[in-house]
């Protein structure tokens, strides 16, 4: 009989093994929870996933290794890169872009957050990861990367680099990226200058960022062969899972959150289970239940139509207890399509900026189980700061001038409750 060829990566988060990914020739992977890691104290274990926070829900996940097909479990799934940055990958590693456990295998030493993937010599594989398959041969990972030039037009990329004396380095030897660098995309004019723009207005009503920055391209160091723009400018943002001398952070997106594929983050859930999930089973729940509101709002008033469940993220900064991240990725997205006019998810049974109002956000604090008066108070000052603040602080940004009046545009149509007035 011929036996069926498996290789293996050991799953690791904070340096303790969390399991073994056993990844087979005919496209099953198998994640097995290691035993160690299963028997820790639920006080000492360093939390997966929000999921296995509570001990109750913890010990009945683990019991059974996650069996899939091609793609990985979304809590694996989900570390990897989509759409065009996916596509360059598994060109230069001539893999089918649903293949992931080689994308796994390249990517596994600098995925988001603590969790890493280490390949598994073929003796040291343990045989509780091949449980199930009756006859098989250990292989070593095997993954080729061979640089070429990226044949994907249109698109905007972003790489984990590494900042490094003024430059900013993709693959720097064994240094892992501390920032992530937007490069500008050939298809939309002035992405950069418009999420650095929208993330610095989001800022200004009290909403947490991590440190931004607007990168010359010439500044950036081994960057692939891919198409760019005559544009000056990338856009940069200090990856917050990352503390000083390459220390990781913990953290998951809610598309990880609630075991879904990126294939629907725009659909299954929506902003009122995030915010109970905020409510119910976070650490410090005033203060995340403050960066949501001020988020959707700023959605609403930044023409965001792109904060779906994986562009909101949980962090945890003591390895076992979760918080809200800082926020990334928000970008007047109505300035590249003109019908946009719908947040990423339901909020309060409502999607349509237009149709959002104070009313709005009273409807979603109930289906929250939030305090409507203290939302509605703090809604109220947010949109008196941004009142105040914005006008002047789009004037002064670098956002190119027609997208600043589509912006200025946007804010007319909006409720009353919501206008801003340009000066």
């Amino acid at each position: 009989m011929r036996k069926e060829r498996v290789a293996a990566l050991r799953i690791s988060l904070h340096d303790t093994t969390v399991g073994y990914l056993a990844g087979y020739e005919e496209g099953r992977n198998i994640l097995t929870f290691d035993h160690d890691y299963v028997a820790m104290p639920p006080l000492a274990r360093p939390t997966l996933t929000l999921f296995t926070a509570l001990p109750a829900r913890a010990n009945h996940f683990f019991q059974k290794p996650l069996v899939t097909r091609q793609k990985l479990h979304p809590l694996l799934s989900n570390l990897l890169p989509e759409g065009a940055m996916r596509e360059h990958l598994a060109q230069q590693l001539k893999i089918h872009p649903d293949n992931e456990f080689p994308l796994l295998a390249y990517l596994g030493e600098d995925l988001p957050g603590a969790l890493k993937a280490t390949p598994v010599d073929p003796h040291d594989i343990p045989s509780s990861a091949l449980t199930g398959r009756t006859s098989t041969l250990p292989v070593p990972v095997d993954v080729a990367y061979a640089p070429a030039h990226f044949s994907l037009a249109g698109v905007q990329i972003k790489f984990s680099m590494k900042a490094r004396d003024g430059r900013y380095l993709y693959k720097d030897g064994d240094s892992h990226g501390d920032w992530i660098i937007k490069t500008p995309s050939t298809l939309h004019q002035h992405v950069p200058l418009n999420e650095y723009t929208a993330m610095s207005l989001a800022s200004l009503i009290g909403i947490d960022i991590p440190e931004i920055s607007l990168i010359e391209l010439d500044r950036i160091g081994n960057l692939p062969s891919i198409p760019l723009p005559d544009e000056r400018y990338a856009y940069g943002i200090k990856r917050f899972d990352r503390r000083e001398h390459g220390q990781r952070i913990h953290t998951e997106d809610f598309a990880q959150v609630f075991f879904e594929y990126a294939r629907n983050k725009y659909e299954r859930h929506n902003y009122d289970e995030i915010t109970r999930k905020l409510k119910e089973e976070t650490l410090h729940r005033p203060d995340n239940i403050r960066q949501i509101t001020l988020r959707l709002l700023a959605n609403i008033l930044l023409g965001n139509g792109d904060a779906h469940l994986k562009n909101w993220s949980l962090i945890y900064r003591d390895k076992r207890q979760a918080d809200l991240s800082p926020a990334y990725d928000i970008v007047f997205t109505r300035a590249y399509m003109d019908d946009e006019r719908k947040l990423a998810l339901n909020m309060g049974g409502v999607r349509r900026w237009y149709e959002t109002s104070l009313a709005t956000f009273d409807a979603w604090a109930d289906a929250s189980g939030l305090n409507r008066r203290f939302i509605g108070r703090m809604v109220k000052q947010a949109i008196e700061q941004a009142r105040d603040l914005w006008p002047e602080a789009l004037a002064q940004s670098p956002m190119p001038q027609a997208h600043q009046d589509l912006l200025k545009d946007h804010w007319q149509q909006l409720h009353p409750d919501f206008r801003i007035t340009s000066r």
